[in-house]
């Protein structure tokens, strides 16, 4: 914004009417200058009534216009009404001409806050008028400088405007050159204006060192806000990590729950493959009972035969006699591949058993695993559930304890990052040994099912080996029998039929139980491998668990760390204020001190004057006296 200068320009009444009614609201200039401008007392009313509202004009100038009494009750009024002058000058006027006047015009100032800058010089204020300046001063709290030259305020004045600066502290420049002010009181106002502007100065870095404080307490509280909200959004995190580990352990339960009911199923599968099998061994057994039978009724037969061709066979009695003991070594042997049969039947019934002792066994070890996987689920979830209400006791603890620690929270976040390093790097090696000890486990158990592989391969080669061997030797002795039944006649084609079914219906049988064996070993390595996924399974959780343990008490610790340090910048501040005011107070009380010093100081310069024009007046009375009581004094009287 510009400068209205209208210096040196007289202004008739129209002209000043006209320019109060632009000054009303927001001028088009921020100085407005009518100095030496020969304005009347109607015309300077009208240009400061403009100004009552003004909030744009800062300096107004109005010196030499021979301003009055009016224009001091006009400038009383603009400076109760006005808010936006800085700066008044009021040069060579004649405001103190009228005690009335120039009293209304120092009440206005009493009550403006605003201005800052006043200038008097040459108004004819005496020490009446210099008297309400000074009452209206120890009211104001904004003017800093104050021009009083060329008046003639004189030694009354100058003790009031004195007085005045013992209460007013914002003023910093009064000028009193020309007023016929003694010197010891212009240096009393040089000391109290030297003192205001220390305060000032003691002021201005105490709110400027303040407004630092602030400006780094808000940064902190900034900060800790900074980090109380990335620690509310890990928490959040490991909130959502937990959640989703515990999804995905409930996933894996479930998976669980059903290769337990897959198991159960083949296990149903296996009983009723053993309920057929037991169903097939109960048919053979039957079949050997008839086989049994037969051979009673092929016996019979035979001895009915030999009864019956007994006669016509007395000839060949010698033939007949050795085919008969033939036939009978042939039945013996028969009786012992029976025998033999039998026993293998046992065998296979004791096999039977034992695999049904087998499968009872697996039964009971499904049972105990079903268990302990339900109670090591029980227990996980109680766990969790335990973990859930610590970690809710421990949210509820921080909240409870949140401005308690906060206290604590600076003086160990160094040692906690350290520690977290530390901890960070010990969990990586331990983790880093866990896999390594998981990847030599796995190799191991690797190795291992490749040795029992093997180890199978090679029994059920040596099986197979040992399950030709005997049906080759069987073929050779059923061989060797059939060559004896062609030559027996024939006779024993029918028990060679059913020895070679029985034989089939064996070797099926062994079969089957080898399968059964086999299915047997595929669902215990099964069961291996399901148990020892559980158990790693169960071992990440822990671990997760544990790792997620230790991460909140990290951050619970970097937490406390940073309440300390919050604590102890505050205990910082609030210690530099209490130096502050405590140092300000020292300060009040050196000046109520200098004060006093100066009022008995002027007291006794007064007193010391008082006696001095005494002892002058008793001096030059006595000196008087003397010289018109002297020869002298009487000789120049005669003369």
């Amino acid at each position: 914004r510009g400068r209205l200068d209208l210096a040196a320009l007289s202004l008739s009444l129209q002209t000043c009417s006209a320019l109060g009614r632009l000054l009303p609201g927001a001028a088009p200039f921020a100085a407005l200058a009518l100095g030496d401008c020969g304005l009347s007392e109607e015309g300077v009313r009208l240009l400061l009534h403009g100004l009552f509202s003004n909030t744009t004009v800062k300096s107004l100038d109005l010196k030499g216009n021979n301003l009055r009494t009016v224009g001091a009750e006009a400038l009383g009024k603009l400076l109760r009404q006005n808010k936006s002058i800085r700066s008044l000058t009021l040069e060579w006027n004649s405001l103190g001409m009228w005690e009335e006047g120039f009293s209304f015009f120092c009440q206005g100032l009493k009550a403006n806050n605003f201005l800052q800058r006043l200038d008097l010089r040459n108004n004819q204020i005496n020490h009446q008028g210099a008297g309400e300046l000074a009452m209206a001063l120890t009211q104001n709290a904004s003017l800093q400088e104050l021009d009083l030259r060329w008046n003639n305020i004189g030694l009354l004045g100058g003790r009031a405007l004195l007085n005045c600066l013992h209460s007013n502290k914002t003023l910093k420049r009064l000028e009193l050159a020309g007023n016929n002010v003694p010197g010891d009181i212009l240096k009393a106002v040089e000391q109290a204006l030297d003192h205001n502007q220390d305060r000032e100065t003691i002021l201005s870095e105490a709110q400027n060192q303040m407004n630092i404080l602030s400006k780094e307490v808000l940064s902190l509280k900034d900060e800790k806000n900074k980090q109380f909200m990335d620690f509310v959004d890990t928490i959040d995190k490991q909130k959502e990590e937990k959640a989703r580990s515990e999804r995905m352990s409930a996933a894996q339960v479930s998976q669980l729950q059903e290769a337990l009911d897959e198991q159960r199923s083949i296990m149903n599968s296996l009983k009723a493959k053993l309920q057929m099998t037991e169903a097939a061994l109960a048919l053979s057994e039957q079949k050997v009972h008839n086989l049994g039978e037969l051979l009673n009724a092929m016996k019979q037969e035979q001895t009915s035969a030999a009864e019956c061709h007994f006669r016509d066979l007395q000839q060949q009695k010698q033939e007949g006699a050795d085919r008969e003991g033939k036939l009978l070594h042939d039945l013996s042997a028969a009786g012992e591949k029976n025998l033999l049969l039998r026993n293998q039947v046992d065998e296979l019934e004791r096999k039977c058993k034992v695999l049904q002792d087998q499968l009872f066994q697996v039964k009971q070890d499904l049972t105990n695993t079903t268990a302990e996987l339900k109670l090591r689920a029980v227990q996980a979830e109680e766990r969790l559930e335990m973990e859930k209400r610590r970690f809710k006791q421990s949210l509820e603890d921080m909240e409870s304890l949140r401005v308690k620690e906060v206290d604590r929270m600076t003086q160990h976040m160094e040692a906690s990052e350290r520690s977290m390093h530390d901890r960070i790097q010990r969990l990586e090696a331990i983790r880093m040994s866990l896999e390594e000890e998981l990847s030599q486990v796995k190799a191991a158990a690797l190795t291992e099912r490749g040795q029992a592989e093997e180890e199978l391969i090679k029994v059920r080669s040596q099986a197979r080996l040992e399950e030709q061997q005997r049906l080759e030797h069987l073929k050779e002795k059923l061989r060797l029998m059939t060559e004896s039944r062609d030559e027996a006649q024939n006779c024993c084609l029918k028990q060679k039929e059913m020895v070679t079914e029985t034989q089939a219906k064996a070797k099926q049988l062994s079969l089957y139980a080898d399968g059964l064996r086999r299915r047997l070993d595929e669902l215990q390595q099964d069961l291996d491998s399901k148990e020892e996924e559980k158990v790693t399974e169960v071992n990440k959780v822990k671990v997760e668990l544990q790792e997620q343990i230790g991460h909140l008490e990290a951050e619970r610790a970097a937490q406390d760390g940073l309440r300390e340090k919050i604590a102890a910048l505050e205990r910082q501040l609030k210690a530099l204020s209490s130096n502050h005011r405590e140092a300000l107070l020292d300060k009040e009380g050196e000046i109520s001190l200098l004060l006093e010093k100066l009022r008995m100081k002027e007291a006794e310069i007064s007193r010391v004057r008082e006696e001095e024009a005494q002892r002058a007046s008793f001096l030059q009375n006595a000196v008087m006296a003397y010289v018109q009581g002297s020869p002298l004094g009487t000789h120049g009287s005669r003369k």
